[in-house]
């Protein structure tokens, strides 16, 4: 039986799951039930048979991060219940076996920004903005920058948190937030063009290349490569790869398994 959504729009499509966000009245904000949701969505599409997945929104705004009426007067174990449920979130788009693309249409701020950064691609039209504004306010964007940082680098995540300045979606690109900025119409063909091409393949394969990655990014090279290693020996001996060497030595297509 399908679970059923408040905040959220789910549908399948030929094997491409998309998830959308859909409080455009409240700009999409993240609120802990949001939170809740996308958790559930994504582990969801995780169990499923899926290709990929899209990250959507509808409304004027992709999203504005957290809703600040999750923190009025929280105390400080509400505080921290809330950022560590918003980071389970985040780690669940990586832990998935499919690929997620987010479809960035609009600004998207703190959260938001934090949001797409999580996901493994991103694709935006040219009428979207990223900005990480806690900088400019009292609470500054310490989770947010966590993903941030690693997409675009150290003095570039800093200048978006410390000015709080909205970046336009070609220097989002140009900066590595994005893996592409597209013309607002051509933004749906553009997302559906890089999901199809992130796809093709062996499924088993990119879901263990997907989590080996998050394995080892970001760790020391000798760390790094010895992690890298045992999961490219551990794939070596599946039933895909033992068919895709087979197929490029016979000099065939490969016929591989869900």
């Amino acid at each position: 039986m399908a679970r059923s959504y408040e905040h959220l729009d789910v549908a399948r499509n030929e094997g491409v799951t998309t998830i959308t966000l859909d409080r455009p009245e409240r700009r999409n904000v993240l609120a802990r039930p949001v939170l809740g949701e996308l958790t559930a969505a994504f582990a969801d599409v995780g169990r499923s048979d899926a290709r990929g997945v899209v990250l959507a929104a509808r409304g004027p705004v992709f999203s504005a991060g957290h809703d600040f009426a999750d923190l009025a007067g929280a105390d400080l174990p509400a505080a921290r219940a809330l950022f560590r449920a918003c980071t389970d979130m985040m780690d669940t788009i990586q832990a998935i076996p499919q690929v997620v693309v987010a479809r960035v249409h609009a600004l998207t701020t703190a959260a938001g920004c934090q949001l797409v950064a999580s996901c493994d691609l991103a694709v935006a039209a040219e009428s979207a903005g990223f900005a990480i504004p806690g900088g400019k306010g009292g609470l500054f964007c310490h989770t947010p920058l966590v993903a941030v940082s690693a997409n675009v680098g150290r003095k570039r995540a800093l200048e978006m948190a410390l000015t709080g300045d909205v970046v336009d979606a070609r220097t989002a690109a140009e900066w590595g937030l994005v893996n592409r900025c597209v013309p607002d119409h051509d933004l749906d063909a553009a997302v559906a063009d890089l999901l199809a091409r992130a796809t093709r393949g062996s499924a088993a394969s990119k879901g263990l290349g997907k989590r080996a990655f998050y394995d080892q990014v970001g760790r020391p090279q000798a760390e790094a490569y010895d992690r890298a290693i045992e999961a490219m020996a551990t794939a070596s001996q599946t039933p895909d790869a033992a068919e895709g060497i087979a197929a490029f030595l016979e000099k065939r297509p490969p016929r591989f398994g869900r």
